[in-house]
């Protein structure tokens, strides 16, 4: 389902609830002379429960989509800070270690900031970006080994590479943090839940042989609203709700 746009997946949605509300009105309407007024008051009752059901199983999903986007948003400035730390304390470094570093480190933030533009679903390009920030991380450590060798004192080199170790680390909390989802399960279950109380809803109204068209369309339109915000917070590479990168453009104005 990740692969698939928002848009299609809450039209698909909208279009299936309202679907199910039309069929089974019809079907109350058939079951209207053969229940009396006890039947219709249970059903009433047991969709008033459904509709609670959904707004729990709704809430909890919104929580686990909103947790992992400020999870991601957290990770964006977490890897900042670490390199900012590693930008600073190249000064710290033995000419001319220090300046080729430090260049390393801009074009380290460059493809960091490149990739966080690209979808998780270009695999290719994420992959040539990837390969080459592993390049330029290796370019980096290489350069602090040297740097090591001439200068081994731990208040120096030693704090270098203490923050290098940060940054590798908040690299790959990021990268993971991308890959964590709402699991698909959750999804379909909540959507089969929708479906079945537009359809619960259509079988009282046609119980009542009165259709509540209007207010059952904005009570959709409401449902596949919240439906799009958790696919949009769920999705950290696209749609209107992006994680902000602001944290680390910042990192190109600190000078050596």
């Amino acid at each position: 389902m990740y692969n698939q746009n928002s848009i299609l997946i809450v039209a698909l949605l909208f279009i299936a609830i309202l679907i199910a509300y039309e069929i089974f009105f019809r079907i109350g309407k058939l079951y209207q002379n053969k229940t009396d007024h006890e039947v219709k008051s249970q059903t009433t009752a047991i969709q008033a429960g459904i509709l609670g059901l959904l707004a729990l199983l709704l809430g909890f999903t919104f929580n686990m989509a909103l947790q992992r986007f400020d999870n991601r948003s957290h990770a964006v400035i977490k890897e900042a800070n670490a390199i900012g730390t590693a930008l600073l304390r190249t000064k710290l470094l033995p000419k001319p270690y220090d300046s080729t570093t430090y260049s390393l480190l801009q074009k380290y933030i460059d493809l960091r900031i490149e990739i966080s533009s690209v979808d998780l679903t270009m695999k290719t390009q994420r992959k040539s970006i990837n390969d080459k920030t592993d390049e330029i991380q290796n370019q980096i450590w290489d350069q602090s080994i040297k740097a090591v060798e001439i200068d081994p004192r731990p208040v120096t080199t030693g704090y270098l590479i203490s923050s290098l170790n940060d940054l590798i680390d908040a690299r790959g909390e990021r990268n993971a943090l991308l890959q964590r989802h709402v699991p698909e399960v959750i999804l379909f279950i909540l959507f089969i839940i929708f479906i079945i109380s537009g359809a619960l809803m259509g079988y009282t109204s046609g119980l009542c042989l009165k259709r509540a068209y209007i207010p059952t369309v904005i009570f959709t339109l409401l449902i596949v609203l919240v439906v799009f915000i958790i696919l949009d917070l769920d999705r950290p590479k696209r749609g209107l709700i992006m994680v902000k990168q602001d944290s680390l453009i910042e990192l190109k104005s600190i000078r050596p």
